[in-house]
């Protein structure tokens, strides 16, 4: 009797055991199937899921054997112990386009280094969301600067890099500036229309930017007019050497105040006209370092309507270097700063490269000046003294006046103006200055002066 009752109780704790470990029986729809209440109850739960476990044709992928037919909770897949994982998803898919880089994965063929089998909670079954994935290969670092491309911000890799195979190094969707002008068609566009283009442009953005994380805004490597120099560099000793510096490369935008860094319609990558982009920060007084002001030229043109030959031209870089010079007002050649100077030819090397230097070594003439007493040349007599020579500043206004041949109507003289009360007649003329009483000139009958 009692061993009737040890069987009883032995047989019913062996059901007990079965039913904890393996459940109650299958239901007709679990049959057959890898996903039971019993096994892989969790398998194709996941928002994206592998069609053929969506469908329970795991052998599709698995295959199968004769242990799988006999007792399906001891079945070990068979197609998967010979390691050709991408055998086994190009079965299905279609195998990648042979190109000329292809990523480390697909190669070696681990297609399951990114991709779950059989389901995730991201696209593609990918193994984790956008930039992520990547990270676990690639160092997260190239996207550690402050500021970060938008791409690479959001974890879009594969806005710019093929994930599988492509035609250009580092599995890049195309080549050079073609590759950014896939999303900056406001840069394609111009670029396109633009008749002057920067050099890197037209061959590779990447040597400007980083095309992941900068330090600086629009992920530049360098700020100009650093970044700028790196190419530039005759320029670069050029603007360290001169003396007087151009303001404009000390500012924020340092070379970008007057240059476009990527197109433009005009010689030199200038943003406007030369002319007009000199007025854009000269309409207004400005203090210099010295204590010094620069007059409002765009004002002065506005109202001085006798123009020098530059400013007709619009060309300020015709007396004035645009970066830099070693001369009073970073003009190109020497010219006196002052009211008075001794004589010297080479002191007037800027005025000389455009204007005869006879104009003012010939003491006589009839051809050279209209400014004479009979032949005697006036501009000799007023430049050619040993000690208080006066300069060309002394009666030409350097860039307008109201005046023929730009004569002034004060000259500053220490706070004072002084005035030159200048008066043109037929044949000559005469001014009345504070440093002397009227003096008159007379081409065809010479004055007489007392």
């Amino acid at each position: 009797m009692n061993k009737k009752k040890n069987a009883v109780i032995s047989c019913f704790f062996a059901i007990l055991l079965s039913l904890i470990f393996f459940g109650g029986p299958l239901s007709a729809a679990e049959e057959g199937s890898c996903i039971t209440s019993r096994c892989h109850a969790d398998m194709g739960k996941d928002k994206y899921v592998h069609g053929p476990v969506a469908a329970g044709e795991c052998a599709v992928c698995h295959g199968e054997s004769k242990k799988h037919k006999d007792s399906p909770r001891r079945n070990k897949f068979g197609a998967i112990k010979d390691k050709d994982i991408a055998g086994v998803c190009f079965k299905c898919h279609e195998q990648f386009e042979t190109r000329k880089f292809t990523h480390e994965p697909v190669e070696t063929g681990e297609c399951v280094a990114c991709h779950d089998p059989h389901g995730s909670p991201y696209k593609f079954q990918l193994l984790s969301k956008g930039g992520e994935i990547c990270f676990e290969c690639h160092d997260n670092e190239i996207v550690a600067g402050e500021f970060v491309h938008g791409p690479a911000a959001v974890g879009g890799c594969v806005a710019c890099h093929e994930p599988h195979t492509a035609n250009y190094k580092n599995n890049l969707k195309a080549k050079g500036p073609a590759l950014c002008f896939m999303c900056h068609t406001d840069q394609a566009e111009a670029f396109q229309k633009g008749k002057v283009k920067h050099k890197p442009v037209t061959e590779d953005c990447t040597e400007c930017h980083n095309p992941h994380s900068a330090a600086k805004q629009f992920m530049l490597a360098k700020k100009a007019p650093e970044l700028c120099f790196g190419c530039h560099k005759e320029m670069e000793k050029w603007v360290s050497a001169a003396s007087v510096k151009h303001g404009a490369l000390s500012t924020e935008k340092s070379c970008l105040n007057c240059h476009n860094a990527h197109v433009s319609d005009i010689d030199k990558m200038l943003a406007l006209p030369p002319m007009d982009l000199c007025l854009g920060c000269h309409d207004r007084v400005q203090k210099r370092a010295d204590g010094t002001f620069i007059t409002n030229m765009k004002k002065l043109l506005e109202e001085k309507k006798n123009h020098h030959g530059p400013i007709r031209q619009k060309d300020c870089s015709g007396c004035h270097n645009t970066h830099g010079s070693d001369n009073f007002r970073m003009l190109r050649e020497a010219y006196p700063p002052t009211f008075y100077i001794p004589f010297d030819v080479g002191q007037y090397a800027l005025c000389f490269s455009c204007h005869e230097k006879s104009l003012v070594l010939d003491p006589e003439t009839t051809k050279l000046t209209n400014f004479r007493n009979g032949s005697m040349n006036l501009h000799f007599k007023h430049v050619n003294k040993p000690e208080k020579g006066r300069t060309c500043r002394s009666c030409h206004k350097t860039h307008a006046s109201n005046h023929p041949k730009h004569i002034r109507e004060s000259v500053p003289f220490g706070t004072w103006e002084l005035p030159v009360n200048y008066e043109k007649t037929k044949t000559g003329g005469s001014c009345t200055p504070g440093c002397h009483k009227l003096k008159k000139y007379d081409r065809v009958k010479k004055a007489v002066n007392k």
